[in-house]
């Protein structure tokens, strides 16, 4: 389930849930019944002019997970999971930049400054200021806050070698605020992440109203709701049934079941 959403079929895309579903537990008939439902809103986005993402969110694994918990005990602590498989790539690329620049810089020690001739200073002035204005370019064309550390660290360079400071401690300059700025970014990187699978996941609706056109009831997993120009089926916590033409509050999403409350409770029924 590693691939983009955007860029798969509807049948791709049924076909991972279907095989997340049946691998984790869920009983062949709902895995029937989840991939008719899921099939039915892909289909009326795809008509709508949406992408798969709009009702999937962009995190396949949690999506299909999230559904599967209401079929069957949740997965042991050990399980594999497969949604974390993204951020340990993210994790290994930040490692080898770092072991990179660290590399780099002792290369630069050794092979550079050992001179016996001194290096005129303007040679490092330039040699800073060259690697920001590169860096910073390739941070423009590439995204994705792989080289900005090292752009910032190369321009903090810079402004010793103008300062006249030795050719060694701008190397190590360069590279400590290149690593705790690299830090710093994958940190910020992983809290952006996962804020926004949460904006495209459970609570992506929630606050929002619906009006109910077919009672929905918990037990007997039936009920639908229309919210604006969209209909959905949903599903309550509530013991009791909501009958048709009570406006609801939502709650979160639950596959592609949308769990409600009746804004005026008064109007439900046993």
């Amino acid at each position: 389930m590693g691939a983009n959403v955007a860029d798969r079929t509807i049948d791709q895309i049924l076909s991972d849930c279907e095989r997340w579903w049946a691998s984790t537990g869920v009983p062949a008939p709902a895995v029937a019944e989840m991939s008719g439902e899921l099939r039915s809103h892909l289909v009326e986005a795809a008509q709508e002019g949406k992408s798969p993402q709009a009702v999937v969110g962009s995190d396949l694994a949690a999506f299909a997970e999230e559904w599967a918990a209401e079929y069957r005990p949740p997965l042991p602590v050990s399980a594999p999971a497969t949604k974390t498989a993204p951020s340990t790539h993210t994790d290994a690329r930040w490692l080898w930049l770092t072991i990179g620049v660290i590399a780099a810089a002792f290369l630069i020690i050794v092979i550079v400054v050992p001179k016996e001739e001194p290096v005129d200073a303007s040679y490092w002035q330039w040699i800073w200021v060259g690697a920001a204005v590169v860096l910073a370019i390739g941070e423009l064309l590439t995204a994705g806050f792989f080289l900005l550390p090292f752009a910032v660290g190369a321009a903090a360079a810079a402004i010793l070698a103008f300062l006249g400071v030795d050719p060694v401690v701008q190397l190590l300059v360069f590279t400590v605020v290149s690593i705790v700025f690299l830090a710093a970014l994958q940190r910020f990187a992983k809290r952006e992440d996962e804020a926004e699978r949460h904006a495209v996941g459970a609570v992506r609706y929630a606050g929002k109203t619906a009006l109910v056109f077919e009672p929905v009831n918990r037990l007997t997993g039936s009920g639908m709701v229309r919210m604006e120009t969209e209909e959905w089926r949903a599903t309550t916590d509530l013991e009791t049934t909501i009958p048709s033409g009570v406006e609801v509050r939502i709650l979160e999403v639950r596959g592609t079941r949308l769990v409600v409350e009746p804004i005026a409770p008064q109007n439900t029924t046993n």
